[in-house]
């Protein structure tokens, strides 16, 4: 985010000298705040502010800037200056960094990495993005089991500013297996000299590096933890998904979820409608939408089809819209909500017929209401516009009710079994269930509305 409401005053301080200004104003707020209003000078000024603070605020600084930004402050950086931001920030936030600039530019920029950063660096690189191990962080705190309280809050305070967290102490063994955590407040309230391993609970929620990065989120989010240890397939601790880390994730999913239930392809980041090129939203959207385009006609040739019914009664053709809104709308409702509560693990596949039971009670209620004011509509403001062919407004009425009635409990049933039929084939819910729900109801509603018309009046 850009907020260029000191930049002014930022100008005014570099073209001054005032180096004090400028390091008390990077220095009194938070990095974060900092960032933002940062990010109103162009790049160059950007960077000789930062080049006035001590290392560790600059790649604090550094790593709040919108990515755009990151980028193109990386461009004009000396590869010794990056090298040295990228060293001071943490795991998580290097990685994503480095995995947005261009590969010849990485593989430039490493060599000048410190060895160990350098290898942390490929190791959490090596996780397929969406996954727990992509979003981890390696600052993580550690403790033997036999230190004593004191010795332990001891340690902690001396490894606090190399790390993301100290609230949670992870307990190992020789391997690095994952044995036990125990909070700092368990260790401050224990007598100084009870062991580490009388304190420490076994019963540790983890993930592991190849579980979605959703499901790790979710687990922060179902045991209020500020930190979730992360193991690998040999049970050792590899790293820990920290509470800020999980709000980005549900951040981005819902982002996600979204433009999948919109039928938008493409990459799905949080915050980046503006980065994004007309071109990219093209490509982006038109794929579906010339898909739906093209299945549309099948809906124009059912009108065509029963185009003599709707010269008889015309009547008919202005519920047609009405028809199509409410069948979209309902089948939309069922869809979100299931697609939400597949999200979420609330339901699984196995509680299909459930859910559709639970979906069609609700449909006969939303249909008889619907029915109604479709009925009562008719018979108080049609006239006598349905008395063309013989057949009495209550029979006309009867029957447009009885179609929006059927109609709506079919689309409610239908955007309640897509999401459902595409979990069980293992296609994500969102992607097929709004695409492919609005055309569906659109045909099936006409079919409905006309067929039952027809039967109901004896055309």
């Amino acid at each position: 985010m850009r907020n260029p409401l000191l930049a002014p005053e930022l100008r005014q301080y570099l073209a001054q000298g005032d180096i004090q200004a400028l390091q008390q104003f990077c220095t009194a707020g938070h990095p974060g705040v900092v960032a933002e209003f940062l990010a109103g000078l162009n790049p160059p000024e950007i960077l000789q502010v930062l080049s006035h603070i001590e290392p560790g605020l600059r790649a604090e600084i550094f790593s709040k800037f919108d990515v755009d930004i990151q980028l193109e402050l990386a461009d004009i950086l000396t590869r010794r200056e990056l090298a040295s931001i990228i060293t001071d920030m943490s795991p998580d936030d290097r990685v994503d960094l480095l995995k947005k600039i261009p590969e010849d530019q990485r593989e430039a920029l490493l060599p000048g990495i410190a060895q160990a950063e350098r290898e942390d660096i490929r190791r959490l690189s090596s996780y397929p993005e969406g996954t727990a191990g992509a979003v981890m962080t390696s600052d993580y705190a550690t403790l033997p089991a036999d230190l004593t309280a004191a010795e332990a809050i001891d340690k902690l305070r001396r490894e606090a500013p190399d790390k993301e967290t100290i609230y949670y102490a992870y307990v190992v063994d020789a391997d690095r297996k994952l044995i036990a955590f125990v909070s700092l407040k368990d260790l401050i309230l224990a007598r100084p000299n009870r062991r580490v391993a009388d304190i420490m609970s076994r019963d540790v929620i983890f993930a592991r590096v190849t579980d979605d990065q959703e499901t790790a989120a979710g687990k922060i989010q179902k045991y209020d933890l500020l930190a979730l240890p992360v193991i690998n397939g040999h049970d050792a601790l590899v790293g820990i998904i920290t509470h800020d880390d999980a709000l980005d994730i549900f951040s981005q999913e819902h982002t996600e979820d979204m433009e999948k239930l919109m039928a938008i392809a493409g990459a799905h980041e949080a915050g980046v409608y503006l980065r994004t090129s007309a071109w990219a939203h093209f490509k982006n959207r038109s794929g579906w939408i010339f898909v739906l385009a093209l299945l549309g006609l099948v809906s124009g040739y059912i009108v065509q089809s029963f185009e003599g019914l709707l010269m008889q009664i015309a009547l008919l053709a202005t519920f047609m819209p009405m028809l199509a809104d409410t069948g979209g709308n309902t089948g939309s409702q069922a869809a979100t909500l299931v697609v939400r509560a597949l999200a979420v693990n609330e339901i699984t596949t196995k509680d299909t017929l459930t859910v559709l039971i639970k979906e069609g009670k609700v449909a006969l209620l939303l249909g008889i209401m619907l029915a109604v004011f479709a009925f009562g509509r008719v018979i108080l403001f049609a006239g006598g516009t349905g008395n063309s062919i013989g057949h009495p407004l209550f029979e006309v009425g009867l029957a447009i009710a009885a179609a929006l009635g059927l109609q709506v409990i079919t689309a409610t049933l239908i955007g309640a079994l897509l999401p459902m039929v595409a979990a069980r084939l293992k296609f994500d819910p969102a992607v097929v269930a709004s695409p492919a729900l609005t055309t569906i109801v659109d045909i099936t509603g006409l079919l409905i509305f006309f067929v039952t018309a027809k039967l109901m009046l004896g055309i």
